[in-house]
C-alpha cells in the first residue's frame, strides 16, 4: 500500500528527528513552558482552573477542599447505612458547602424523579452485537440520551449567556438520574442476560443502582456509595474530566460532552488501570494456588520487575502518601470481609510490593492508588465481568465533571483553544535559545 510504505520510510527519521529535539533542547523555554513540555502531553503544566477538587500531594484528593475522611465522615448518611449519600457528595461538589441531611436526600428525590429513559435508548443497545465493549454501548446510549437535552432546546429558543448554567443543572440532573439505569440495561445485555434489577422507592441513588445490578445487599450498597464519591473527580487534567471541559467549552450540552468525556476514559491509559489491577492480583492468586508467602511474593515482584512489567495499581504521579481513596476501600474490605482470599492477597501485595519498588528504586511513591483494590472489592460481591468496571468508573465520574460544566457555564468561561507550533519552529527556538 502506497501510503503505508511511504509512511513506513519517513516516521523513523521523524522519530529520530524528535528524540534528537527533546534530548539536546528539551529544556528550552517557548514562552512559559519548556519543549518537554510541549510534546510532553503538557504533563503537569499549571494551565486550568477547577475549584471542584484538588489532588494535594500529602493528603490525596480534596473534594471542596475536604478530605476523603472529612467527607465520608461530615456528608449525611441515610438509616442504617455507614457510607454518605451520594446525593449530598453532588451538592458539596456544586455549592462547596456541607449539606444538611435534607438537603442531601432533596438531590436524591430530584434523581429519582428523573431516572426515566426512553424506549429508543434501550433499542439502540438492543441493536448493538453482542461482543460490543460495554464503553461503546455506554457511550452511545448517552449520545442517544441527548435528544432529552434542555440546554440545546433553551439555547435554540434563545437564551442570555449568563443563563447557560441553568439548563446544563437541568441536563446534569437527568443525566445523572439517569446513568445507573442506562449502566444496568447494558449490564444485562452483556453479561447476566436477565431483567434488570427493581428499583426500590425508599432506597437512595447508590443503592437503586447496586439493586439494579441484581445485587440486593446491604453491604453492596454501602460499597457502591463509597464507589461513587471515591471515583467522583480528580482534578481537571485527565483525559476524561479535560475532554468533557474542552467539548463543553463549545457549548456542546452535557450530553454530548459527557460522551466524549467517556470514549477518553475507554483508553486503555486512562478508566482500564482497576481491572489491569484485578487481573494481576488473579494471576499471581493462580501462579500460587492460593495467597503466597511474603517471600514467595516479594520474589514474584522482583521478577515481574526485572522483565520491564509494572505492578498494576502502584504508584502515584502526584501523591507521596498512600492514596486515601485505596485506604477508604481497604478499610471497608477489612471491615466486611478479612477472611476472602482475593481481599487478603491485595492486603499481602500492600504489605511487600512498595518496600520492593522502593529498593528497586522505581517509583517516586511506590504507595498503592485508588485502582490497586477497587476491583477485589466488585469480585467479592460477585460483579467480575472486568470489563464493566470502567462503566461503574464512568457513572461515578458524571459527579464531578457535571459540576465542572454547570460552573464553567455560569462564570462564562472561553473556548478553549491553544495554539499549536510545528516541530521546525521549535528547532529553531532551540537553536536562537543555545
Amino acid at each position: 500500500m502506497i501510503l503505508h510504505d511511504k509512511l513506513n520510510e519517513i516516521v523513523p527519521v521523524w522519530r529520530e528527528r524528535v528524540r534528537k529535539l527533546l534530548k539536546e533542547h528539551g529544556n528550552v523555554k517557548v514562552n512559559y513552558f519548556t519543549i518537554d513540555q510541549v510534546y510532553g502531553g503538557m504533563r503537569d503544566v499549571e494551565v486550568l482552573v477547577t475549584d471542584i477538587s484538588y489532588v494535594d500531594p500529602a493528603t490525596g484528593i480534596r473534594f471542596r477542599g475536604y478530605t476523603i475522611p472529612e467527607v465520608l465522615d461530615k456528608l449525611p448518611k441515610a438509616d442504617g447505612a455507614t457510607m454518605p449519600y451520594v446525593g449530598g457528595l453532588y451538592y458539596l461538589l456544586l455549592t462547596g458547602e456541607i449539606p444538611t441531611t435534607e438537603q442531601a436526600r432533596a438531590v436524591e428525590a430530584e434523581w429519582q424523579a428523573r431516572a426515566f429513559v426512553p424506549v429508543h435508548v434501550e433499542n439502540v443497545l438492543r441493536v448493538m452485537p453482542d461482543e460490543t465493549h460495554p464503553m461503546t454501548l455506554f457511550a452511545q446510549g448517552i449520545l442517544a440520551l441527548q435528544t432529552e437535552s434542555q440546554f440545546v432546546k433553551r439555547y435554540s429558543a434563545g437564551m442570555k449567556k449568563d443563563e447557560y448554567w441553568i439548563p446544563t443543572l437541568e441536563d446534569s440532573l437527568n443525566l445523572i438520574a439517569k446513568l445507573p439505569v442506562l449502566a444496568a440495561m447494558i449490564y444485562c445485555k452483556k453479561y447476566s442476560k436477565c431483567e434488570m434489577g427493581q428499583a426500590d422507592p425508599k432506597l437512595d441513588w447508590a443503592g437503586n443502582f447496586a439493586r439494579r445490578l441484581g445485587i440486593a445487599n446491604k453491604e453492596y450498597e454501602d460499597l457502591m456509595r463509597l464507589y461513587m464519591i471515591l471515583h467522583s473527580d480528580h482534578e481537571s487534567g485527565n483525559v476524561s474530566a479535560h475532554t468533557v471541559h474542552l467539548v463543553g467549552s463549545a457549548l456542546s450540552d452535557a450530553y454530548l460532552a459527557f460522551a466524549a468525556g467517556m470514549n477518553g476514559l475507554a483508553g486503555p491509559l486512562h478508566g482500564l488501570a482497576n481491572q489491569e489491577c484485578l487481573g494481576w492480583l488473579l494471576s499471581v492468586r493462580e501462579r500460587f494456588g492460593g495467597v503466597p508467602t511474603k517471600e514467595q511474593l516479594e520474589q514474584f515482584a522482583n521478577e515481574t520487575l526485572a522483565a520491564g512489567k509494572v505492578i498494576p495499581g502502584y504508584g502515584h504521579a502526584v501523591l507521596r502518601t498512600p492514596d486515601p481513596r485505596f485506604v477508604a476501600q481497604y478499610e471497608f474490605g477489612k471491615k466486611y470481609f478479612p477472611e476472602d482470599e482475593l481481599f487478603r492477597l491485595a492486603e499481602l501485595v500492600y504489605q511487600v510490593v512498595p518496600g520492593v519498588l522502593k529498593a528497586a528504586g522505581k517509583a517516586k511513591n511506590p504507595w498503592p492508588n485508588v485502582d490497586a483494590i477497587s476491583g477485589t472489592l466488585q469480585y467479592h460481591y460477585g460483579v467480575r465481568e472486568f470489563d464493566f468496571y470502567t462503566v461503574l468508573f464512568g457513572v461515578s465520574r458524571a459527579l464531578g465533571v457535571t459540576a465542572n460544566l454547570v460552573w464553567a457555564r455560569a462564570l462564562g468561561l472561553p473556548i478553549e483553544r491553544p495554539k499549536s507550533l510545528t516541530t521546525a519552529m521549535l528547532e529553531e527556538i532551540a537553536k536562537r535559545e543555545t
